[in-house]
């Protein structure tokens, strides 16, 4: 899902995702549906606030792998 040009512009995790995003940074989000909703509301909340696309993977697991570590991850941001 993550193209390998996107993966060139990646930022990880919640801390850096946020960071971008009120820098109006981001293109697109990525979102874990199985992580805790008080690590991704506050991302998804500023997403619609700023109309950034979100898309949702299952879990940790399979975000950090398309995302090239060997981690879980919550979250994820494609930079402009």
């Amino acid at each position: 899902m993550i193209n390998k040009s996107e993966q060139e512009k990646l930022v990880i995790g919640k801390k850096q995702t946020l960071r971008s995003l009120s820098k109006d940074q981001v293109q697109k989000v990525f979102i874990s549906r199985d992580a805790d909703m008080h690590v991704t509301k506050p991302i998804v909340d500023v997403c619609k606030e700023k109309n950034v696309e979100i898309v949702y993977f299952d879990n940790m697991k399979d975000l950090g792998a398309e995302c090239g570590i060997n981690v879980n991850a919550a979250a994820a941001a494609v930079l402009k």
